[in-house]
């Protein structure tokens, strides 16, 4: 693997208190930005099916687009551990698809690990696919790919009865071997004490300030997209503006003929020019 970070790391990182940065990432660009920015991993997700794509859910999303976008992104990634989503119906099936679905991931995606969602009830599949020398992150509470299960993207973990699924599935997935689990869209209380319950680290999003380390999706750090960002997220920056300033900026000097300018052309000596205008 040519990422200086492994599984190791995140183990280290929870042992000595200090957390995990983490960003999801699509192609190769962002990802050499972000990898030189400092993240430490990056999480190829199925999220591209919504925010790349412009599909409604995840649940499209197949192993072709996983595999096309992962190796664009590790191939940006000289530092950042990368971890590619397995989409919807890749791990569903059987024990025996998902490793091979999982493999395909680190051999044709260049991934260092894969991440599943669930938590008991893939655990089998956790476990099998760690057998095979292929790192796990684990994917609990809020789980996407459970949209029309839960209804919508809704909060999981509210009530003494689901709060305890959402411990259970935690236990689960440490012990069917997974290096790391993302909590998602779980009320703070219950990430922080599944985070000082289990000994791998915890990934939040949306899940609060106690757990290991944070993801974001890159479009809500950035802006990228109009209207209201989800409450657990950050914008760190206006690219949407920025980008759309640059546009119409262009679109201007394009009508006007101001762009391009003489700096921005390639010159040639005049007498070739008459020379082809003689033998025309």
């Amino acid at each position: 693997m040519k990422s200086k970070f492994s599984v190791d790391f995140f183990a280290r990182r929870k042992d000595e208190n200090k957390k995990i940065s983490m960003l999801t990432a699509y192609d190769y660009s962002t990802a050499k930005i972000f990898d030189e920015a400092g993240v430490d991993a990056l999480l190829v997700g199925d999220s591209l099916g919504m925010v790349m794509q412009g599909l409604d859910s995840t649940l499209e999303v197949t192993m072709e687009d996983m595999i096309y976008h992962c190796s664009c992104v590790s191939r940006g990634a000289d530092r950042a551990f990368v971890v590619g989503d397995m989409p919807f119906l890749s791990y569903h099936i059987s024990v025996e698809e998902s490793v091979r679905n999982a493999g395909r991931l680190i051999q044709h995606g260049k991934a260092n690990a894969v991440k599943l969602e669930g938590g008991i009830n893939v655990s089998d599949k956790i476990k099998a696919i760690v057998d095979a020398q292929i790192p796990v992150m684990g994917h609990i509470g809020l789980t996407p790919q459970s949209v029309n299960v839960f209804g919508g993207f809704k909060v999981q973990g509210k009530d003494y009865s689901r709060a305890k699924a959402v411990l259970e599935d935690a236990i689960a997935v440490e012990e069917a071997g997974a290096f790391a689990v993302v909590l998602e869209g779980i009320p703070e209380k219950l990430a922080k004490l599944i985070s000082e319950t289990i000994s791998i680290p915890t990934i939040g999003i949306g899940a609060g300030r106690y757990c290991d380390g944070q993801v974001l999706v890159m479009h809500d750090l950035l802006g990228l997209f109009s209207g209201q960002s989800p409450k657990f997220s950050k914008k760190y920056a206006d690219l949407r503006s920025v980008m759309e300033n640059a546009v119409k900026g262009y679109i201007e000097e394009v009508t006007s003929g101001d762009f391009p300018e003489s700096k921005h052309t390639f010159s040639m000596e005049d007498k070739i020019i008459d020379e082809l205008k003689e033998k025309q």
